[in-house]
């Protein structure tokens, strides 16, 4: 049986370079893999386009999502190809719930103050406002594992989230029907791990903790390989 691809769906506030440490440790394994731009707009016309990309793939697909990611290919992950679903540090959402909601259950992780706001024009020529990380807090809320050289080319290249996101419930929750497997980023500054741990238990995912900043992938590679391994085996057919 053809080895599944493996479509790499990046969260707020990064982009598909987020996976550069990632990617390797695939493609030594002869694992296919795709990292499309995350558009950060809104969760259903996100999750939308990630289900486009996942439509042209021939063959089965395993959707990996970090961060906010997570709620994306929790909407996405119903397209008839996608085979699992692994959540790198990320947001698994039941049906009808919106990332505002699941996070309000806990306490608030350190992001929350450090965020800040920007605007971007909209089709109807109203304004949208758009949220980033301030640059000067992105080491020690974001990646405070990493080098600061690296944070620093992280802060100046985020791609931010519109705001809307955050209020907008998913219209589906793929976990329902698909196996799911996860990383809870035990140091985690920009999502409270017991809200990556609550949505996990939720779906039944497959879960492993790991001592990590929120950017998982860019800081443990190895490990977050592992898991994505794991599910190409759990689900081979």
């Amino acid at each position: 049986m053809a080895t599944p691809t493996v479509v790499l769906v990046h969260g707020a506030f990064a982009d598909a370079s987020s996976f550069r440490t990632l990617i390797p440790e695939l493609l030594a394994d002869g694992i296919p893999v795709v990292a499309p731009a995350n558009p950060n707009r809104s969760l259903s016309g996100d999750a939308a386009y990630i289900a486009s990309v996942v439509r042209q793939i021939e063959g089965d697909v395993i959707l990996v999502g970090h961060s906010y990611g997570g709620a994306v290919i929790t909407v996405a992950g119903v397209e008839d190809n996608v085979r699992a679903l692994v959540y790198l540090a990320g947001y698994a959402l039941q049906e009808g719930e919106s990332l505002g909601e699941l996070q309000g259950g806990f306490p608030d992780s350190p992001l929350a103050t450090a965020l800040v706001q920007g605007n971007y024009p909209l089709p109807d020529g109203t304004t949208g406002v758009e949220l980033s990380v301030d640059p000067a807090k992105v080491h020690d809320v974001f990646a405070q594992d990493l080098d600061t050289e690296t944070t620093k080319v992280i802060a100046v290249s985020q791609r931010p989230l519109a705001a809307v996101a955050f209020g907008e419930p998913a219209s589906a929750a793929a976990w329902k029907t698909k196996p799911s497997w996860g990383i809870v980023s035990t140091s985690d500054h920009s999502i409270n791990p017991d809200v990556e741990r609550f949505g996990y238990q939720r779906a039944g995912a497959t879960t492993v903790e790991i001592d990590s900043s929120h950017v998982v992938m860019l800081s443990h590679p190895k490990e977050s390989a592992d898991i994505i391994r794991e599910a190409i085996r759990a689900t081979e057919r």
